[in-house]
């Protein structure tokens, strides 16, 4: 039983499967050779994360493929409904990276309200010449206790946020149009239990009260988030996406920065990826970091075993 992890997979998640009897193969494989290399070799598990697409013809194309795993939440490169259909079972690890893109969240926000995306690229070229008038420029940074977050999402990343923003001080409104309410639940390190119960709010609302706003929703059709809504956001507001790209439309984003409409922006995904727009790229008031919210050490474990198992699992149906 083979498998071809084509975008990486965890040593954990490696040392789990062969233990069970799987062959595993962590090389990657380019695009355009995927559906000879699937065949020539008779994979029956294809392992991806979000470089690799999984469409309707590699499906075709490959009649020994019977599981296609997604390491993390978000399918929109692969053709779920169409690989059901053929009895191809398709498995995401939805909960595993939670935590780290709820971190990165925080990493923007932190970087946004303290100037950080802009001294970190001054500092170097003028801080040894120009350090009082840096010092200056970057001395009007704001607290986040006491401030609201507005969360667009309000799944099992969305909670998450929500989890730092208690321990942070801050009030927290949430948005979801399939979540009314939500217990959030989590354990301190001496082994308390603290639970709010979080009730969701109307979007617009979450738009002009709150002081930072983040989303966390899949793949969109449409933008979600356009002109019309920075138009209802503080001047104050930060604007945080780590969700996907294409949910909120960049152009009206760079516009609400330009017109001091709200006041910084923080994005870990974009419309073009993996070519976002120079104009985003090179924006003074935008923290950026290209796509890495599941990039961590923790979480990449996690998303290995969790998919280890499950394929086990299925095997032993």
């Amino acid at each position: 039983m083979k498998v071809l992890a084509n975008d990486g997979i965890s040593s954990t998640g490696v040392k789990i499967l062969e233990a069970a009897g799987f062959e595993v193969s962590t090389e990657n494989i380019n695009q355009d050779n995927l559906i000879d290399h699937l065949n020539n070799n008779n994979t029956e598990v294809l392992l991806v994360r979000s470089a690799t697409v999984v469409r309707k013809n590699l499906i075709d194309s490959c009649p020994s493929i019977k599981i296609i795993g997604r390491g993390g939440v978000g399918m929109d490169n692969i053709d779920v409904e169409y690989a059901k259909s053929k009895g191809i079972k398709v498995i995401n690890t939805p909960s595993a990276s939670s935590i780290s893109v709820a971190e990165l969240v925080f990493s923007h926000i932190f970087t946004g309200i303290r100037f950080l995306y802009d001294s970190n690229r001054n500092m170097p070229l003028q801080g040894e010449t120009n350090f009082k008038d840096l010092k200056k420029s970057y001395s009007k940074g704001i607290e986040i206790r006491g401030k609201t977050i507005g969360i667009i999402g309000f799944g099992r990343i969305g909670q998450e946020v929500a989890k730092i923003a208690i321990g942070l001080g801050m009030k927290i409104l949430a948005f979801d149009n399939y979540v009314n309410e939500a217990m959030i639940s989590f354990s301190l390190y001496d082994g308390q239990i603290i639970e709010k119960k979080i009730i969701t709010t109307d979007f617009n609302n979450l738009l002009s009260e709150s002081d930072f706003i983040t989303l966390h929703v899949p793949s969109q059709k449409k933008h979600l988030i356009n002109k019309s809504h920075f138009d209802l956001m503080k001047n104050t507001c930060g604007f945080i996406n780590c969700a996907r790209g294409g949910v909120v439309n960049e152009i009206d984003l760079i516009e609400a920065l330009d017109k001091n409409q709200i006041s910084f922006a923080g994005l870990d995904t974009f419309e073009n990826e993996p070519k976002p727009s120079v104009k985003l790229l090179m924006h003074p008031n935008i923290s950026l970091s290209p796509h890495i919210g599941a990039a961590t050490s923790e979480a990449q474990e996690r998303i290995g075993k969790e998919l280890a198992d499950q394929i086990i699992s299925i095997y032993k149906m």
